[in-house]
């Protein structure tokens, strides 16, 4: 029997919630620089370079200080916090209620392990949508536009209306099913293989690094167009009234398909395979190590307790 198979579904959902929540800020924060960089250009109407982007974090850097790079970032762990532990642990029921838990289950039932992911994805994304608009506008913004998250919500109600909160959530939701059903179905796999070639379900944290970053090239490409229109929904009123399909369109007519939809991908293959990586592999670690500690600790402190007993009687034979 396995770690996992001695867990009670209730302990397996939590020991996810709590290592997710921490697999995903470790990952965001990590990329924070990046992420503001890659908004920065979706945004604008302007060809996207490496050298653009050096310019733009310079720029930010000189005229802000280092911290200006991690604008938003508040917001994003605001966000992000709740997103992973959400998504993680919901991906973790799925997988239960889909029946996908073991590798043999995997290997006959690979579409389950998309659906399983995209699930997980919807659902959390869907739950904590508006923390990202909020943060996606932080990160553009100007120093002194926004000085908290509470500000942003006010500030786009008053002017714009409670809607507007979820502006941009259907090319989101549309976007996130074959990301998140990618990363996971292909991170899963990986595993699986890694399994049959070597004999263990306990890759080592530098391929768990490796598999997680293959797992998010092919889920970020999968999905990036709609993460273009996403975020020019989300900071610009007047594509919300031409809605997904014309917010496309536009772009593509004044921007290119590879200019205008795939802008900025180059740096999102470099950013999104590090955060992926980084999420899924501290994933893996602290949930294994949560849950080891809560298999263990009934042992040890039975063990003690028979232990002590023993010595006990032991002590009242001597006596008499």
């Amino acid at each position: 029997m396995s770690q996992s198979d001695r867990l009670s579904q209730s302990e397996r959902f939590i020991t996810s919630l709590v290592a997710g929540a921490i697999a995903g800020g470790i990952a965001k924060t990590a990329i924070a620089p990046l992420d503001r960089t890659k908004i920065n250009f979706q945004i604008q109407n302007k060809i996207f370079s490496f050298n653009g982007a050096f310019e733009f974090l310079a720029t930010s850097y000189k005229r802000d200080g280092i911290t200006s790079l991690w604008r938003g970032n508040s917001a994003t762990m605001a966000r992000i916090i709740p997103y992973a532990a959400i998504q993680y642990s919901s991906h973790e029921q799925f997988k239960h209620l889909l029946k996908v838990n073991t590798n043999a289950q995997k290997k006959t039932r690979p579409h389950r392990s998309f659906i399983a992911g995209s699930l997980a994805g919807v659902i959390s994304t869907s739950a904590t949508y508006p923390l990202d608009l909020a943060r996606a506008r932080m990160a553009v913004s100007q120093q002194n536009k926004y000085h908290s998250l509470i500000e942003v919500f006010i500030k786009t109600i008053r002017e714009e209306g409670a809607f507007a909160l979820y502006r941009g959530l259907v090319p989101t939701l549309l976007g996130v099913i074959p990301y998140a059903g990618c990363s996971f179905f292909t991170y899963e796999m990986l595993k699986m293989l890694h399994h049959e070639l070597n004999g263990t379900d306990n890759p080592h944290p530098t391929l768990r690094l490796l598999f997680g970053a293959i797992a998010g090239l092919i889920g970020q490409s999968a999905s990036y167009p709609l993460d273009i229109v996403r975020r020019r929904m989300q900071t610009h009123q007047g594509y919300t009234e031409i809605g997904v399909i014309g917010t496309m369109i536009k772009v593509v007519h004044e921007e290119g398909i590879r200019h205008g939809l795939y802008k900025g991908l180059s740096l999102n293959w470099v950013k999104g395979p590090i955060a992926v990586g980084i999420s899924f592999t501290s994933f893996d670690l602290i949930s294994n190590t949560i849950r080891t500690l809560i298999v263990v600790e009934p042992y040890i402190t039975n063990g003690a307790a028979a232990a002590a007993t023993t010595n006990t009687t032991n002590r009242h034979h001597a006596a008499r």
